[in-house]
């Protein structure tokens, strides 16, 4: 299984540690962008989700693609 912790910069040393002394866990951060990526996935699919529940009213396709 794999899991994202957030943890403030001043704890980040301590955590690693921490988990590099459990044999069975493999820890190492991510890149600045793969962070910045996955923080955009996430967003769309709640976005997604928002829409397919009705919260939110999705987009007509014309209109995305004129901002691109």
């Amino acid at each position: 299984m794999k899991i994202i912790l957030e943890i403030r910069d001043d704890k980040v040393a301590f955590v690693m540690e921490l988990l590099k002394n459990f044999k069975f866990v493999k820890a190492r951060p991510l890149s600045p962008y793969k962070a910045e990526v996955l923080e955009g996935l996430k967003d769309a699919v709640e976005e997604i989700n928002q829409i397919k529940a009705g919260k939110k009213k999705a987009q007509p396709l014309s209109e995305f693609l004129n901002e691109l």
